[in-house]
């Protein structure tokens, strides 16, 4: 017989995963570029100034935004 105090079993969560083509993945533009490729490049600007210190700020600044405008 039915009891309509008795509490009902939980029900499992069913998770659905998106239809995609087999081999081919979403590839989303990374907005953020990884500090190592940052660091190598404002290596470079102060190679090419000669590794004459303090500027090292603008250093990774210039190769900061050289990088984002690259990957856009």
């Amino acid at each position: 017989m039915f009891d309509p105090k008795a509490q009902k079993p939980p029900r499992p969560k069913i998770v659905v995963s998106p239809k995609s083509s087999p081999g081919k993945a979403a590839m989303m533009p990374n907005p953020i570029p990884s500090q190592d490729m940052i660091r190598e490049r404002a290596y470079e600007l102060f190679e090419s100034r000669g590794r004459e210190s303090g500027q090292d700020k603008q250093d990774w600044l210039r190769a900061e935004q050289e990088i984002l405008k690259r990957e856009r």
